[in-house]
């Protein structure tokens, strides 16, 4: 599987309830702890972000992931993509929807490819 298939595996788990803290790597003894940002959250180090993607697919459901402008390059081990989706889900009674934009890095790791950095924003004008 390549990085881009990795991404496409992403967000049909999300689209599906299934469990998302499998995709992002470890953290390694010698680097910066591996950080993901969400729309209202910055997770730092693979436990926290692990545990915070198992807490949002317990806590969520109905999940609606549109993909609109992926983009992705892949080297050897190293790959980074950006992308603009359109997400939507539930959450309780409460139901969320927002056009965001999407940046990160994967590294090809033990034969897969995992998450190292994630940030997912919604755009505002100026």
């Amino acid at each position: 599987m390549d990085a881009r298939a990795t991404i496409h595996d992403y967000y049909d788990s999300l689209r599906h309830g299934a469990p998302l803290d499998t995709f992002f790597a470890d953290d390694r003894p010698a680097d910066d702890p591996i950080v993901k940002f969400g729309l209202s959250e910055r997770l730092v180090g693979s436990d926290t972000i692990q545990e915070g993607l198992r807490d949002q697919t317990a806590s969520t459901s109905d999940w609606t992931v549109e993909s609109h402008d992926l983009r992705v390059t892949q080297r050897d081990s190293v790959a980074w993509f950006s992308d603009v989706v359109a997400l939507s889900w539930d959450e309780g009674d409460a139901h969320h929807e927002f056009y965001t934009r999407w940046s990160g890095t994967l590294e090809h790791r033990d034969g897969d490819w995992r998450f190292v950095g994630m940030h997912v924003s919604v755009a505002t004008e100026l």
